[in-house]
């Protein structure tokens, strides 16, 4: 039997499965770790404990309790977080803790400076992408700018999955679907690094060399060897960021095809026929050559939810902590009465600026409409009314430019919550399919078994969909919904202007 196995390292967990040759689990393992937020609007992590270190404990830890001969893995694919900006030295070694992709939105004067100096429609017709907190060249800058020692030292500007690679194979490569966000650094027209006007970030030397998903980036050295527990000379993949691997995991691999990511952040690729640009959102090459796809997140989902539950429900987590009920699931039974629209109170969730559509890093939390009988319940599912509200903006600027939207599949730990999926079909009017649970760790094992044997294999993919549901928009909801979604987006354009004064 030939087995493949997949890692995926996530903004606060790290997973791995192992397959075999038919596509199924044989084992998982899974770690958890944290985000470091030394200021607001920051968000970090130590990439050799929690990137590395997380990669070595799992695939040690499926190898042992599996008790396969390591040569039996026939490849291994990774994922991660992205796209970050880590800096490291010759040794591959980082010289501080990594920037993490659009949650962390400290490079706010850089995002303005190059929007002033490119100029928008320049940056769309050459790179694809607006650029924002989501974008890496503002990253660097801001490393040159606010820690020229570090920048000065460093050898490679990389990213998680570039980290990962280079730590099993000694080779610093990147797929063209993570460079892509490498804005305004990687040419959209020409697939490759815009080498001539790399010099505002870095030297075309400090970056990775880049090659598609499923390409074979290298082998598994000695020390990679000894330190993982995998045989020297494994195929390692180029790999790719959490959210794409997710999409392969569940078959989200042809046009029309779209993915919601709940994870921490909400993440969102919708699989095209061409490329298709807009300044709302993110275009760019797929994993495979000669595919497309537009792209777009949300700075939070799950961590406005946990937000909501660290620090507005102190009762429900002292209960859990007793040994009771989740706290989580009992927010899910407060809310199954609350109304649509929650009688009128209104989430903005920009607890940490805000990704697309609104492109906007100064965008700020608001609660809008209390009064007197709303309870911690209205609030609760107000936080997943806007995350919702935010997917229909998505899911509408998408048709105002033609694209068509075949399937929506959910996957991530939101989806574990009926009423939030509920309320983004009432929302979207659209069906969403639920996703298996088995994560980018998952995709990322496919796409090693599809670096193997590539003929037909892409093919087979849609094979692999793993949906476990339905939820079915109910029509009794939409007026509600239609005017809470205008109110939405109207309280974001009459408060942006404040918002921004505040992050003066």
């Amino acid at each position: 039997m030939r087995y493949f196995l997949g890692i995926d390292i996530g903004t606060y967990e790290s997973k791995g499965v192992l397959i075999d040759s038919d596509g199924v689990i044989v084992a998982k393992a899974s770690k958890m770790h944290d985000m470091i937020i030394p200021h607001p609007g920051y968000a970090e992590h130590d990439a050799e404990n929690s990137w590395w270190g997380d990669f070595c404990f799992i695939s040690n830890k499926i190898i042992a309790e599996t008790k396969l001969n390591p040569n039996e893995i026939k490849a291994i694919g990774c994922s991660a977080i992205g796209p970050c900006c880590l800096p490291i030295d010759e040794n591959c070694n980082p010289l501080m803790n990594a920037i993490l992709y659009g949650v962390d939105v400290r490079a706010g004067k850089q995002i303005e400076y190059l929007k002033n100096k490119l100029g928008e429609d320049t940056v769309l017709r050459k790179y694809g992408n607006p650029i924002t907190s989501q974008s890496v060249g503002p990253k660097i800058l801001w490393i040159k700018e606010n820690k020229y020692d570090i920048y000065t030292k460093t050898k490679k500007f990389i990213t998680a999955s570039t980290y990962l690679v280079s730590k099993l194979t000694n080779a610093y490569v990147i797929d063209h679907y993570t460079a892509a966000y490498f804005t305004p650094m990687y040419d959209l027209v020409n697939n490759d690094w815009d080498f001539e006007n790399l010099s505002e970030y870095c030297r075309p030397d400090q970056l990775a060399t880049i090659k598609w998903t499923n390409e074979i980036a290298g082998y598994v050295t000695l020390k990679a060897a000894q330190e993982t527990g995998l045989a020297m000379g494994t195929p390692v993949t180029v790999g790719t960021a959490d959210a794409a691997a997710d999409a392969v995991g569940v078959g989200v691999t042809q046009p029309g095809d779209m993915l919601l990511m709940f994870g921490s952040s909400l993440y969102i690729i919708h699989v095209v026929p061409k490329l298709t640009t807009d300044n709302r959102f993110w275009a760019g090459p797929f994993l495979f050559k000669d595919t497309f796809m537009v792209a777009s997140g949300m700075s939070t989902a799950g961590t406005l939810t946990k937000w909501f539950r660290d620090n507005l429900t102190p009762d429900l987590l002292e209960k859990q902590n007793q040994g009771g009920i989740d706290a989580y699931d009992q927010l899910q039974t407060d809310i199954y009465n609350i109304p649509a629209g929650s009688d009128g109170l209104i989430v903005l969730p920009y607890f940490s600026g805000e990704r697309t559509p609104i492109n906007d890093p100064y965008a700020k939390g608001v609660f809008f409409g209390l009064n007197l009988n709303h309870t911690r319940a209205h609030l609760y599912q107000a936080c997943l009314e806007g995350v919702a509200y935010g997917i229909a903006q998505h899911t509408l600027g998408y048709k105002e430019i033609g694209m068509e939207t075949a399937r929506i599949i959910a996957v991530g730990g939101g989806t574990k919550s009926r009423k939030w999926m509920q309320i983004v079909a009432d929302v979207t009017e659209h069906e969403i399919l639920i996703g298996g649970v088995f994560g980018a760790a998952y995709g990322d094992a496919l796409i090693a078994a599809y670096s193997l044997s590539p003929i037909g294999a892409i093919g087979e993919l849609e094979n692999s969909i793993r949906t476990i549901g339905v939820v079915k928009p109910e029509p009794e909801n939409y007026s509600v919904y239609r005017k809470q979604l205008n109110r939405y987006t109207k309280l974001y354009n009459l408060t942006k202007e404040l918002m921004k004064e505040m992050s003066v």
